[in-house]
């Protein structure tokens, strides 16, 4: 009986060390020691995580393999860096440390803030109760000289076809589509351009139009108010919206209540900004 219990022990002995040994999976567990300091699954944990998105998806034993790679490179290159740290470094790393604690702060003030309500708070702030908004829907002829633009017009008011017109002479982008803009709203054209759109009837060709661009001369085919969106069809521009307004609400209320003595742009050499030869010192 004891000879078959120490043979099972030993067939189970044997099976263990047949199969993969993992170590613990603790961020603080140690994947290379290099010259007497340590690399960490914790170390690899935060370059994976700040990799583009096309690296992170490369299979997991590859991306082990290149991670600890770069972290051994990096430990061997700054042991051989003898002496002070360089204070350009320092400064960097103080920096980048700032950076990180804020963005760290912020996600988590931010963590449960979008909530339905919010985003329909910032939904009625926005749409419920504004005026709607009209879009037209316009064609126009872009030429160089004003003189060009009135024979358009001339043209056009003997009976001329707009869009062959368009097609004919416009240099713009759109003159091979006969000229047509399709929809557009306000401040989606240039001031010009959109003063004289609004101040027109439909199926109206306008006088000649000056902006940047040259001379034009428009038609406007038709008119339209455009609706509120729905709210979720707008929900991800809302909640983008909210979580602005945290940040920006929470930042001032931490900046007015902080201790700050600041210069200004008049109290120093401002061209010392580009002087990289400070950080030499």
């Amino acid at each position: 009986m004891l000879k078959r219990t120490q043979l099972m022990a030993s067939v189970a002995f044997a099976v263990t060390l047949a199969l993969p040994v993992y170590a613990e999976n603790g961020a603080d567990t140690v994947v290379a020691t290099v010259n007497g300091v340590d690399i960490t699954m914790g170390h690899m944990i935060v370059v994976r995580a700040g990799l583009p998105e096309q690296y992170r998806n490369l299979p997991d034993d590859a991306l082990f393999t290149g991670i600890l790679d770069q972290l051994i490179q990096q430990t061997v290159l700054a042991d051989a860096a003898k002496g002070d740290t360089p204070l350009r470094v320092e400064l960097a790393l103080e920096n980048e440390r700032r950076a990180l604690m804020a963005a760290e702060h912020m996600d988590s003030v931010l963590a449960d803030a979008v909530t339905d309500d919010a985003v329909q708070a910032a939904y009625d702030a926005k749409y419920a109760g504004a005026e709607p908004e009209k879009e037209f829907d316009a064609s126009h002829i872009l030429v160089e000289t004003e003189d060009e633009a009135k024979d358009l017009v001339t043209t056009l008011e003997g009976g001329a076809d707009f869009a062959e017109l368009a097609k004919e002479k416009s240099t713009g982008p759109s003159g091979p589509r006969g000229g047509a803009l399709g929809w557009f709203g306000k401040g989606m054209m240039v001031p010009e351009f959109e003063t004289a759109v609004m101040d027109m009837e439909v199926g109206a060709v306008s006088a000649p139009i000056k902006t940047q661009f040259g001379w034009h001369v428009i038609k406007l085919n038709n008119s339209r108010f455009k609706d509120a969106p729905k709210m979720e069809d707008v929900r991800e521009e809302l909640e983008q919206q909210v979580r602005m307004d945290i940040v920006d609400s929470y930042i001032s209320k931490l900046t007015d209540s902080a201790t700050i003595s600041r210069k200004t742009s008049v109290d120093v050499d401002t061209s010392k900004l580009k002087d990289l030869s400070l950080l030499e010192k």
